[in-house]
């Protein structure tokens, strides 16, 4: 017997193609919109290492380095200068002790 038309099992593939295929056009207009974006933009520039050329962020990462450079000569500092009072402190209640 002959078939009167086609069967909605046939459709099923039929959809699944065009789905993908619109999925497939919808992903790839997103991607060149973001790629011809600003952040797109950004993000080639970080990726070609010309992201961090800004003058003005070099010398204040410079500054900051110097900040933390003196900061961490100032604590050294300040612990050896702990650490003499508490030898200093030792001694002297040693020494009490003795004497006492």
């Amino acid at each position: 017997m002959p078939q009167a038309g086609p069967m909605p099992n046939d459709f099923i593939p039929l959809m699944g193609m065009a789905t993908g295929i619109v999925s497939m056009l919808v992903i790839g207009f997103t991607i060149i919109k973001v790629a011809q974006s600003q952040i797109g933009q950004a993000i080639a520039r970080r990726i070609h290492g010309k992201g961090a050329a800004d003058p003005e962020l070099r010398d204040e990462l410079l500054e900051l380095r110097d900040q933390v450079s003196s900061l961490e000569h100032r604590l050294a500092e300040s612990e050896e200068r702990l650490d003499f009072t508490e030898r200093l402190l030792a001694r002297g209640k040693a020494e009490a002790g003795q004497n006492g």
